[in-house]
C-alpha cells in the first residue's frame, strides 16, 4: 500500500482500489474512517463500489499506518481536511463523491461545506449530530482511561452500542483489535478537539447532493433528531436502517454500500 508525504510530519498511508474497465475514466469516490479507524474498514464497501469507480481509502493522520500524532499536536476538522486535499492533488484528483462515517461523517460535511466545487456527492452513514452537547461531560474519564488501560479498553467497552445487538462476536473482536491499535498519543489529542467540534454552520452550506444514513436505534440520536439537521441540507434525504447500531458503515456494510452505489449512480452530478 502506498504512502504519500502530506507535510513534513506525516507520511499518509492509503489504497485505491480500482476493478473499472481500463479503457474508462472512471469518477471517484473518496472515504473518510471515523476514530481509531483505518481505510480498512471500508473493506466490505469496496467490492460493491471499485467495479464502477476508482475507490481511494486514506488512514487519517495519526491512524492506520499514517505517522501517529503527539499529544500535543494542534487538531482541528480544517488541518484533516487539508490532508485530504493535498493527498488527491498529490493523486491529480480534482473532484470526488465523499463518502464519510463516525467522525469521518463529521469531516465531510465540513469537507463538503468548505470545498463545494470539489464534492461531487456526499454520503454519511452512522454519523453525530452538528453539535454534541454531551461529549465534553465524560471526556475528562474518557481521556483517563485512554492513558491508563490504552485505546483497546475503550474500543472493548463501549463496542455493544457501535456495532448493536446483531453484530457476530468474531466481528466484534476484530473490531476491538483493530480500534485498539491506535496510539494513545493520537487519541488523547484527537478526542478533545475534534469530538465536541461544532458544525452547525456547515450543514446549510451543504450544495450536493447528499444521502444521509442511520438506524432506528441510534445512540448518536433519534431517526426524528436526525431528520431535522439532514433537512436543513437542501439537496439530501435520509435513509433510516432497522437496528440499534450508531456503526451502520459496519453493522450494515453492504446495505449501506448498496445504497450508497445506487446513490452515486443516480444523483447527477458529473465532473467538470
Amino acid at each position: 500500500m502506498p504512502n504519500a508525504r502530506i507535510t513534513p510530519e506525516l507520511d499518509m498511508h492509503y489504497a485505491i482500489d480500482d476493478y473499472t474497465d481500463p479503457w474508462r475514466k472512471p469518477e471517484t469516490i473518496l472515504m473518510l474512517h471515523g476514530n481509531a479507524e483505518s481505510g480498512a474498514v471500508w473493506f466490505a464497501w469496496v467490492p460493491h463500489l471499485a467495479r464502477h469507480y476508482r475507490v481511494v481509502r486514506p488512514d487519517m493522520r495519526g491512524f492506520g499506518a499514517s505517522t501517529p500524532m503527539p499529544r500535543d499536536f494542534p487538531w482541528s476538522l480544517d488541518v484533516i481536511i487539508d490532508d485530504y486535499l493535498q493527498l488527491m492533488q498529490s493523486l491529480d484528483i480534482e473532484r470526488f463523491h465523499l463518502v464519510g462515517a463516525k467522525l469521518g461523517g463529521t469531516v465531510a460535511r465540513r469537507f463538503a461545506a468548505r470545498c463545494p466545487e470539489r464534492v461531487l456527492t456526499l454520503t454519511v452513514a452512522g454519523t453525530p449530530p452538528p453539535r454534541r452537547e454531551n461529549v465534553a461531560a465524560i471526556r475528562p474519564e474518557v481521556i483517563q482511561e485512554f492513558e491508563v488501560k490504552g485505546v483497546g479498553s475503550w474500543a472493548r467497552r463501549t463496542m455493544a452500542g457501535r456495532l448493536g445487538s446483531r453484530f457476530p462476536a468474531e466481528g466484534v473482536n476484530w473490531w476491538i483489535d483493530l480500534m485498539g491499535r491506535t496510539a494513545t498519543s493520537t487519541q488523547v489529542g484527537f478526542i478533545p478537539k475534534i469530538s465536541p467540534a461544532d458544525i452547525t454552520a456547515d450543514i446549510p452550506r451543504i450544495t450536493c447532493p447528499t444521502l444521509v444514513i442511520t438506524t432506528e436505534g441510534s445512540a448518536l440520536g433519534s431517526s426524528d433528531e436526525t431528520r431535522a439537521w439532514q433537512q436543513l441540507i437542501p439537496n439530501s434525504r435520509l435513509l433510516v436502517l432497522p437496528g440499534d447500531s450508531y456503526h451502520v458503515a459496519a453493522s450494515d456494510a453492504d446495505r449501506c454500500a448498496q445504497e450508497t452505489f445506487d446513490f452515486i449512480s443516480h444523483s447527477g452530478a458529473m465532473p467538470k
